[in-house]
């Protein structure tokens, strides 16, 4: 048993290692030796756990989506604390507060927009469906305003939640409360209808 709870632990300590090394050097650049050392592991060690920096790189990638989805699973399902929007905009801020505090979300989204490792647990599409599907939740609710669609809607939030994203890998203000909030303020009156 002591075995087991060992080498979970070590393949954690390499994910996170592992996700530190790909977000400051990048993946292309990023070594498994410098990821073993880092951990405090041997080569062998590390190459037990994963065999090719891919399998690595998607561990991260599988680690920050499973975190992805313990934010959007907060929001409550029926409608409670204030339906659909504000369920999405809990969670927009929820998000760029994991991206400021957590390399391993921050990695996972950058991974996935690397070509070379191809389509895996890509954090930015399941953010993508997420959020499409709030909106149209939000269209059921009734909160949307007239002629506002999810369809029409989805992509501009997205893009600039992404765009966040990005911009927060250099600057960590884009990821601030502040910087969120004069989003919402600015997108929301165009998204309610007169009710909400």
């Amino acid at each position: 048993m002591a075995k087991q709870e060992r080498a979970v632990r070590t393949r954690q300590s390499l994910i996170q290692s592992a996700a530190e090394v790909f977000a400051r050097e990048g993946y292309a650049a990023a070594s498994l030796a410098h990821i073993s050392r880092r951990t405090g592991v041997s080569n062998g060690a590390l190459h037990f756990h994963f065999e090719t920096k891919r399998e690595l790189a998607r561990a991260v990638e599988e680690e920050a989506a499973r975190r992805l989805r313990t934010i959007t699973e907060d929001v409550p399902a029926d409608g409670a604390r204030g339906g659909a929007l504000q369920g999405l905009v809990d969670a927009t801020h929820g998000l760029m507060s994991r991206l400021a505090e957590d390399v391993v979300v921050r990695a996972g989204f950058e991974l996935g927009g690397e070509p070379s490792l191809g389509a895996t647990a890509d954090v930015r599409r399941y953010w993508q469906e997420w959020v499409e599907d709030m909106l149209e939740r939000a269209e059921r609710e009734g909160t949307l305003a007239s002629g506002v669609t999810p369809e029409r809607v989805a992509p501009a939030i997205v893009a600039a939640t992404v765009g966040f994203e990005v911009l927060g890998g250099r600057d960590r203000g884009w990821l601030s409360g502040q910087r969120i909030d004069a989003f919402w303020e600015l997108v929301l009156p165009q998204l309610t209808g007169e009710a909400v």
